[in-house]
């Protein structure tokens, strides 16, 4: 199936709105707004439509069958793992066999002028009835690194090498998942923030890194960019043992820089201690258990 172009999924989503009374505004927000965004097949548009009420929206679940065919749709708000949303709010997440996607949510008029100024990035695509206040040109401003004050730049410091010991404790216990998902969920999560201060100090708070760090590669230098990326191991022992040590290296590096740039004090005997607990675990004899 050949992919709609922009020009067609743009009329596409305004021509259901004209012709719904109880649709009166439509915005747009995210990636295709923002001008710093690449441009790419894969931006979803995240489209909110303004409405009289939601009800017969949410109770007739086919009239988004309009949009296309989908592989996969998403409600969120009615999703059981998610906890409940604010409630006058109601979102289709939907993926479409041609390869476009459109988040779209249902917000009501009553609210219009408070969502307009929810986010920077909002451009107002039609309004029927006047809802909307004059919006400024979209900026990312609210999205690019701010970078921390001393108990944050401290906070940062601490929980990287205090979560750290967990990890060593799982590999100890060849409780392997234990050991990955505290690297992962919670030390890796520290690295990448001190990066992004640095990434921020470098462009005096300019830009932004995206979801998940995923513009981060453009701001780093190769050799450190690589050093993060060998950070990410299989399922082996040896291999989360190296990427902690690994981890431990760029982030000293990296969270020594920054406190030079901001004036900061780092912690190295924190840092000193903890490294070397880190490699008496590493060496500690094991009791043999059954795997």
């Amino acid at each position: 199936m050949e992919m709609r172009t922009e020009q067609e999924m743009m009329a596409l989503i305004l021509g259901i709105a004209r012709a719904d009374e109880r649709i009166r505004a439509v915005c747009m927000n995210g990636s295709r707004t923002n001008p710093n965004a690449p441009r790419d097949r894969f931006q979803d548009y995240d489209i909110v439509y303004l409405v009289t009420e939601m009800n017969s929206f949410i109770g007739r679940p086919g009239w988004i069958d309009a949009f296309g065919e989908r592989i996969i749709l998403q409600k969120p708000d009615d999703n059981a793992l998610f906890p409940p949303g604010p409630g006058d709010r109601y979102a289709y997440l939907m993926q479409f066999k041609d390869g476009n996607r459109i988040d779209l949510r249902l917000s009501p008029v009553s609210r219009a002028a408070e969502y307009a100024a929810e986010d920077k990035l909002t451009v107002v695509l039609l309004d029927k009835d006047g809802l909307l206040p004059a919006l400024p040109a979209p900026t990312d401003e609210d999205y690019r690194v701010r970078l921390p004050d001393a108990p944050r730049f401290a906070g940062c410091c601490n929980e990287f090498w205090w979560v750290s010991t967990y990890v060593a404790k799982g590999l100890w216990r060849r409780e392997t998942l234990y050991a990955l998902d505290h690297l992962n969920l919670y030390v890796r999560p520290m690295l990448i923030r001190m990066l992004e201060w640095r990434v921020g100090i470098d462009t005096d708070g300019g830009v932004g890194i995206g979801k998940n760090a995923k513009y981060l590669e453009r701001y780093l230098p190769a050799d450190r960019w690589q050093a993060l990326l060998d950070t990410y191991p299989r399922g082996t022992e040896a291999e989360i043992w190296q990427a902690l040590r690994t981890m431990g290296r760029l982030f000293r590096e990296t969270a020594l820089e920054v406190a030079e740039r901001l004036g900061f004090a780092y912690d190295g005997k924190e840092d000193r201690l903890v490294t070397a607990y880190l490699a008496s675990v590493e060496r500690l004899p094991r009791p043999e258990t059954e795997r």
